[in-house]
């Protein structure tokens, strides 16, 4: 059976989440004044990110809330105890700054173009609606996809399949009929792949070595992938 629709990670795939998270950081940074315990900016930043990866990992686990990873963050960066309102402030300080810095990858509006006319569109997101729908009606996108599922509301997230069959679930299709695209390698194209759909890895950075998954490096190749041109025929075989 031929792709029917197409299922979207949202951030780092068609969403350039690191720059704007570094880019927002950055500004607020400069705002509040540099934390406690941090000699430079490049090292709060860095650590900013780490925390960021450390506190999406217990949330996507199950194990906190998609608040409480937030303010866990806030407090593990900053240092010191802090009430929910104290770190929800600050983190609203933070957001508008990292708003400020929203941007669509280059490639992504394009690809959606040329896309549009073939396939169904929907999107499935370890974050919250809240936010993604927000995020992608800002950004100009929201009218593109049909379905918004988010790991907050389902209660799952990815890699676990029932996070995949909701999204499929909502599109009325077969796993089979669907592909999901994403910039994670197990969280992403893997999981997928083990939910019965077609997983497609966005390798953006070029990191390669994973030679079971298949990989484009930008979304430039996926409708090329997903007509059957027989360049694209192979995993592993973008770059």
């Amino acid at each position: 059976m031929p792709i029917r629709a197409i299922l979207w990670d949202i951030d780092d795939t068609i969403f350039d989440y690191a720059s704007a998270d570094r880019a927002g950081m950055l500004r607020h940074l400069r705002a509040e004044g540099l934390a406690d315990g941090y000699d430079s900016v490049d090292r709060a930043l860095t650590r900013w990110k780490e925390l960021t990866a450390l506190h999406w990992q217990r949330f996507e686990a199950g194990g906190v809330g998609f608040e409480e990873q937030r303010r866990d963050r806030v407090r593990d960066f900053l240092g010191r105890s802090m009430t929910d309102d104290e770190a929800d402030a600050w983190f609203r300080r933070y957001l508008r700054h990292y708003e400020a810095a929203w941007e669509l990858f280059p490639d992504t509006l394009p690809a959606l173009e040329l896309l549009a006319a073939d396939y169904r569109h929907a999107a499935l997101s370890n974050s919250s609606v809240h936010n993604q729908e927000r995020k992608l009606r800002v950004l100009g996108v929201r009218d593109r996809f049909e379905a918004l599922l988010c790991a907050a509301e389902l209660g799952v997230a990815k890699p676990d399949p029932a996070a995949f069959h909701a999204a499929c679930d909502a599109l009325r299709l077969r796993p089979a009929d669907v592909a999901y695209v994403g910039d994670q390698p197990d969280i992403d194209a893997r999981g997928a792949v083990e939910a019965g759909l077609t997983g497609i890895w966005l390798d953006r950075t070029g990191k390669g070595g994973r030679p079971e998954l298949t990989r484009i490096t930008g979304l430039d190749q996926l409708p090329g992938l997903l007509r059957g041109d027989t360049r694209f025929g192979a995993p592993d075989s973008f770059g």
